[in-house]
């Protein structure tokens, strides 16, 4: 290892950057030298670079621009611009996040190069290969050196497909540690009066292919939708993906539905914050609502985060059940996490790991405390 050696991330889309930022922050504070590669997945000034304002990140060290594209397009543009940036920077680590294209693209690139690499949310398993992402988490966790989860759950799936537990790490949840440094600035009122919205209202987010790719799916999705904007006004911050199709299939024409552009990370929090109920197929909003005690109905028949409905405020919904069980949540009113919030989801996430990697980069050996989030 370098005297002064160098980390670089790999950040796409919005779930990246909040997870990262703690992270950063944590191994600028050890004095680790880093550099952010913004792959551009999330091509939407909305969608990206207002995040790096809003979580504090540091002016990328190359944006590879990459944008939309089908999975094929995507990852080999992808392939292609993080080998000759990986080529040029001789990175020691990669650390990569969650389970979209460019961290399955960086985790190839990183393998077939020779550099190591670590995984930031390693673990998660809806058990479900028609999901792209379920395809994405397999490979990264793999091919990975160092594997950093979130819960307890995420390190058994680990062990069964026998990853090493030398190199699992349960660090607790990054993604909290920005939710709780967010939360002094998370004031629904003044994105409410902008958005020119009722007091009372509910969000939806949908974007998963499986909801929105096919007209028949997406149909059925915005039926249920308008189900529940008759029940209480919507607001929708529309995701790129699915736009076309959701629109075709008369979303923004629906009654009590307000379309909006995608938020950023502040303006969005802060209106989960103040919702009656939220309405999602995302990952990382089952996890926020958890932590924010808001109702939330996610429309997939299973999750990579099962936390969020044992210990959290989630439920799964088809699209079918949705109007009812959106009744049900806005009869019962607000809601509490179920028992106690899962194990290391405190906001020091960020700073576990960032002791990791600093002594991974080292050389020294890592103890049973620190792979348990106790160094």
């Amino acid at each position: 290892m370098r005297e002064n050696p160098l980390v670089l991330h790999v950040l796409g889309a919005r779930p990246n950057f909040v997870k990262a930022a703690p992270v950063v922050r944590g191994l600028d504070e050890l004095g680790v030298r880093q550099g952010i590669i913004h792959t551009g997945q999330h091509y939407d000034a909305l969608m990206s670079d207002v995040f790096f304002a809003d979580l504090g990140l540091p002016s990328p060290v190359a944006n590879l621009g990459v944008g939309s594209g089908t999975h094929a397009k995507q990852t080999a543009a992808l392939l292609v611009g993080l080998e000759e940036v990986f080529m040029a920077q001789e990175p020691d680590l990669v650390i990569v996040y969650g389970d979209v294209n460019s961290t399955l693209a960086a985790i190839l690139v990183c393998a077939k190069l020779g550099v190591p690499t670590a995984h930031v949310e390693a673990g998660l398993r809806s058990f479900d290969r028609a999901m792209p992402e379920e395809v994405n988490r397999i490979v990264t966790d793999s091919l990975s050196d160092l594997l950093f989860a979130t819960s307890p759950e995420a390190l058994s799936y680990l062990a069964a497909e026998g990853v090493p537990a030398a190199k699992t790490h349960l660090v607790g949840n990054p993604m909290i540690d920005s939710l709780f440094a967010a939360l002094p600035s998370l004031d629904p009122a003044p994105v409410v009066e902008r958005l020119g919205i009722p007091s009372r209202y509910a969000v939806a987010t949908l974007h998963r292919p499986a909801n929105v790719d096919s007209p028949e799916a997406a149909l059925e999705l915005v039926s249920a939708v308008l189900d529940v904007a008759a029940q209480i006004p919507l607001v929708v911050p529309m995701h790129p993906r699915g736009r076309a199709q959701l629109a075709a299939v008369g979303l923004v024409d629906g009654p009590d539905v307000k379309v909006v552009d995608p938020l950023g990370y502040v303006d969005f929090l802060s209106l989960v914050r103040g919702a009656a109920l939220v309405v999602t197929d995302s990952g990382g909003v089952q996890e926020e609502t958890t932590m924010l005690g808001v109702p939330c109905l996610t429309v997939r028949p299973n999750t990579e985060r099962p936390i969020t409905v044992t210990h959290g405020t989630n439920k799964l919904v088809t699209p079918a059940g949705l109007p009812a069980a959106a009744s049900k949540a806005l009869s019962d009113g607000a809601t509490t996490p179920a028992g106690e919030l899962p194990v290391l989801w405190d906001g020091a996430a960020g700073p576990r790991i960032a002791r990791v990697v600093a002594s991974w980069l080292k050389g020294e050996n890592l103890s049973p405390a620190s792979r348990n989030g106790r160094l």
